[in-house]
């Protein structure tokens, strides 16, 4: 079992790292050492057991810097736990059921042996003109 895991996320308007920061928490509640960080910000995945990788959905894809952080990394994931997430529906369907990951994830998910993935539904703040959700 893994003891340090990066939560590494990808956001635009800030709910997905809301959702990687939950997932961390839920971690160390466990008694993992976890750390939710951008993953843009990330340059060495070394220090870390596991690493779960979130990005918000745009459009059918992952955010950009998920896409950047799994390919910049993806030999150092390589052979390490590795758990995927993805938020971004506004309605209610992925607390109804499970939501498959979109091509460019799945794709992402088999050449990485992704142990899982899931979608958490996204939100979008009042008063925000445009429709993305995460």
């Amino acid at each position: 079992m893994p003891d340090n895991v990066l939560v590494a996320y990808a956001t635009k308007n800030g709910s997905t790292a809301q959702i990687a920061e939950a997932v961390a928490e839920v971690l160390r509640k466990d008694g993992l050492g976890a750390e939710a960080r951008p993953a843009g910000s990330v340059t060495d995945v070394a220090p870390y057991d596991a690493v779960v990788v979130g990005g918000g959905l745009y459009a059918g894809r992952w955010h950009k810097d998920a896409r950047r952080f799994v390919r910049r990394h993806r030999r150092a994931l390589t052979g390490r736990p590795v758990w995927f997430f993805s938020s971004g529906p506004l309605d209610a369907s992925a607390a109804e059921r499970d939501i498959p990951p979109v091509p460019g994830v799945r794709r992402a998910m088999d050449k990485l042996d992704v142990v899982e993935h899931v979608t958490f539904g996204g939100r979008l703040e009042e008063g925000r003109r445009d429709a993305s959700p995460a």
